[in-house]
């Protein structure tokens, strides 16, 4: 099977009275580069996180944002601070002892009070929470997994039919050249007869300068190897798993290939096929670069 590296997938669920929600976003990228985001309380569980990412997907721009929402949680207890309170109290009593205030402090004005109330929380079982988070981001995971596959199959299905219109294209170069050749034979000839005048034309002379044309413009082996790549790389559409660099590297080489028969050739009909195969090539690579 075949995957993008485009993606998005989310999950939820609850570690005791938290509720959890992890999601994921990737975008193509030359290696796998997994950026995790979560509360700072739970930074135990980043690197957990970040591994459990590396051993699903292969290559991408992964972003991972952990929320985290503890409104149920009723482990939380507010203390009062008595210490403080007391001060507080003393020092209003000295100001009103001292400067002669006469307002009365309420409740309302000592819960403004800064270090008043002392907030405790249950400390967090890191084990337990790491373990429920990593079952939601595993979700999470599959579901942008599935959702890499299927963009997967149609980059696989458009760069096919490209390969088939390459293909094409390839075959009718391989017609082409010897027909160029035999054409610049006659070319040639019916030249000679002009400027000589004549048709005691050197027939070996002219074998010999469409001898030198021909394997000046013998494309041959570089159509054998385009022939070659082409099977290769429907090969790997075919084979799957983590295949994007491959594909990059026989790009480069179909791409090598087709330049070469362009500056050999002065067939103005496989110019013009050159030039579309070298487009060709172009879409195939753009499609290529988000495959894992």
């Amino acid at each position: 099977m075949i995957y993008s590296m485009t993606g998005y997938g989310t999950a939820a669920g609850a570690s005791g009275n938290l509720a959890v929600t992890v999601e994921l976003k990737s975008v193509n990228n030359r290696f796998l580069d997994a950026s995790v985001r979560l509360p700072r309380l739970y930074s135990f569980a980043e690197e957990p996180l970040k591994s459990l990412v590396q051993q699903r997907l292969i290559r991408g721009k992964v972003d991972v944002f952990v929320n985290i929402d503890a409104s149920r949680d009723d482990s939380v207890v507010i203390r009062l601070n008595e210490p403080v309170l007391k001060a507080y109290q003393s020092a209003f009593a000295e100001m009103k002892d001292r400067y002669q205030i006469t307002d009365d402090v309420g409740i309302a004005a000592y819960s403004r009070l800064p270090d008043l109330f002392i907030v405790e929380k249950q400390q967090v079982d890191a084990e337990a929470f790491t373990a429920d988070l990593l079952r939601i981001a595993g979700e999470a995971l599959d579901v942008i997994c599935a959702m890499r596959a299927k963009e997967g199959e149609r980059l696989s299905g458009d760069m096919t039919g490209k390969l088939d219109e390459l293909e094409e294209m390839r075959q009718f170069v391989a017609r082409r050249s010897p027909e160029s050749v035999k054409e610049y034979r006659e070319r040639l000839l019916n030249k000679m007869h002009e400027v000589l005048e004549s048709s005691d034309i050197d027939e070996s002379r002219i074998l010999t300068e469409a001898a030198l044309f021909a394997d000046k413009v013998a494309v041959d082996e570089e159509l054998v190897r385009l022939d070659s790549h082409i099977r290769q790389f429907r090969d790997l559409l075919a084979s799957g798993g983590a295949i994007g660099r491959k594909l990059d590297f026989l790009i480069q080489e179909m791409n090598r290939e087709v330049n070469t028969i362009g500056s050999k050739c002065t067939d103005l009909d496989i110019t013009k096929t050159v030039l579309e195969m070298k487009s060709c090539i172009e879409k195939i690579r753009e499609q290529a670069q988000n495959i894992e």
